[in-house]
């Protein structure tokens, strides 16, 4: 491979890179799975899906607003440290355990009456924040509102018996009278005859006899503890279209948050302004021939971000720049080949997600039909592409007419660099090797059968494009079968997924389903 191979080694190893076997994946857990014939409801598709910076932490976002946690169990068990799991070995084959901790509801449907516009409870982000004192922050969004959440273990206060006993009267003095009330004479307006009639008076002075005992409740603090989700910050009316992203800094201190238009940078601590620092919306509307489809801030360095745009180009811009980034710095897109073009040509091309590798080097794309890795010091083309289900290709037409082919699948690198992963149809997810001379193209199902057979696809170079001779295309599946030699179900399909940040392990959504698999 010439020099856009060695950009690639990168990520592995500082020297040059060796292929790495192909991993051996396994199912580990699955949550929310249904039963046969059970009928999914719609707001418990999940929408989103992330893991925090340990990976000690799982959340997931569905349709109905709500966010789901999940904390890792396995490691507390065993008693290892934080600091001896980061000494181990990236490729040590461990069984991650998760369990459930806590959900609460993050957004609930609006109705925007200026607009007349329904504004949908769906959770289309989620971005964990730095963590404080014990506490969890994160962020999470719909179509036009992020919340900033706080989820944190707060100690259960009860109520236990009063301060005295009902039985036994005692207080700061003597009861006032004991005379059984029948045997008092009564006057007919009601007043004891054997006490004087008193008036209100303004003297708040305590009387010699003191006042009848008090009962009141006793609050204690029990060493049962639970845990308590608040909304710390909203930040809203900023965006005119859907929010599509929003990503923090590394200066833990800022985030941005991205429509179709613009993209705005906010402050965590201030909710009630932002600075918009990308605006792509025309002067005239008619003249609009692509929108953001995604933004991301650089891993390291606080300056830097990239965004997506639907006609498959990626911006690198520099904040140090301008206040109002409208020029980049970098531009990024592969070149059409000649005569290839087609009525979905521009509609496939269009770029649903990007992910900064770990280290800031590389930035992975996912368009309807390829994952596509760039080097950020290199704008000529992708130094690798792979190809998810080219299969496809003779029914984007078939796939126009039901509207699957606006489908928006996410992707995720390793933490180490070495492979990428993304999802398709009928619950699958595809992992391809991208280290020097790797053929590793695994497809799997999302399925709670640890046995379900796993396809190794062999490498198959698709056809060159144009003057990138260089580009190195792997994994092109053609079956147009699942792994049983069934056909493809466009129905289903597994558009979310995870890499745990240092092991190798993932974490795929499959309708309102989560499942996770290790290797």
């Amino acid at each position: 491979m010439n020099g856009g191979g060695e950009g690639l080694a990168a990520p592995a190893t500082s020297g040059a890179a060796t292929a790495t076997a192909p991993l051996d994946w396994k199912f580990s857990q699955v949550f929310g799975e249904r039963t046969a014939g059970e009928e999914v409801q719609e707001v418990d598709i999940i929408s989103a899906i992330e893991f925090d910076r340990t990976g000690d932490h799982l959340a997931t976002g569905d349709r109905g607003g709500r966010v789901v946690l999940f904390e890792r169990t396995d490691a507390k068990e065993n008693g290892a440290h934080r600091k001896d799991l980061e000494r181990m070995d990236y490729s040590m084959s461990k069984h991650p355990e998760f369990r459930y901790k806590t959900e609460f509801q993050s957004h609930e449907p609006e109705f925007d009456y200026l607009k007349s516009l329904e504004i949908e409870e769906k959770i289309n982000k989620i971005r964990w924040c730095q963590t404080a004192n014990g506490a969890l922050f994160l962020l999470s969004t719909n179509d036009k509102t992020i919340k900033f959440w706080k989820v944190q273990e707060k100690k259960v206060k009860k109520l236990s018996e009063m301060n005295v006993d009902q039985s036994k009267s005692s207080g700061n003095g003597p009861v006032v009278d004991s005379t059984p009330e029948i045997s008092k004479p009564y006057l007919a307006n009601g007043v004891c005859k054997d006490k004087p009639i008193s008036f209100p008076s303004n003297d708040s002075s305590i009387p010699s006899g003191g006042f009848p005992s008090l009962r009141m409740p006793v609050v204690v603090t029990s060493p049962e503890t639970s845990l308590l989700a608040r909304c710390r910050r909203v930040y809203a009316h900023a965006h005119d279209y859907h929010i599509n992203s929003i990503s923090n800094n590394s200066d833990g201190e800022t985030f941005i948050s991205a429509d179709d238009l613009r993209i705005n940078l906010w402050n965590l601590e201030i909710s009630s302004q932002s600075f918009n620092i990308v605006d792509v919306k025309p002067t005239n509307m008619e003249d609009l021939t692509e929108v953001i489809t995604s933004a991301e801030f650089h891993p390291t360095h606080c300056n830097t971000l990239a965004y997506s745009s639907s006609k498959g180009s990626i911006r690198l811009i520099d904040l140090r720049q301008s206040a109002l980034c409208d020029n980049h710095s970098k531009l990024f897109e592969e070149q059409e080949a000649p005569g290839s073009r087609s009525f979905f040509t521009e509609i496939i091309a269009s770029i649903s997600d990007i992910k900064f590798a770990k280290n800031g080097r590389h930035i992975l794309s996912r368009d309807y039909m390829t994952l596509k890795l760039w080097d950020i010091n290199m704008d000529s083309g992708p130094v690798a592409s792979f190809q998810v289900h080219e299969y496809l290709r003779p029914k984007l037409c078939d796939l126009y007419e039901n509207d699957s082919i606006f489908d928006k699948f996410e992707c995720c690198l390793s933490g180490d660099g070495v492979r990428v992963a993304t999802g398709s149809y009928s619950n699958l997810f595809r992992v391809f090797g991208c280290s020097e001379g790797s053929t590793e193209a695994t497809t799997l199902e999302a399925s709670k059968n640890p046995m379900r057979r796993q396809v190794q696809t062999p490498s198959r170079p698709a056809r060159s494009l144009g003057n990138l001779p260089r580009v190195l295309r792997r994994g092109a599946d053609n079956s147009g079968a699942d792994t049983n030699g069934n056909g493809f179900d466009f129905t289903t399909k597994l558009l979310h997924l995870a890499w745990h940040p240092t092991e190798n392990s993932l974490a795929c959504a499959a309708s309102n389903s989560l499942y996770m698999y290790y290797a």
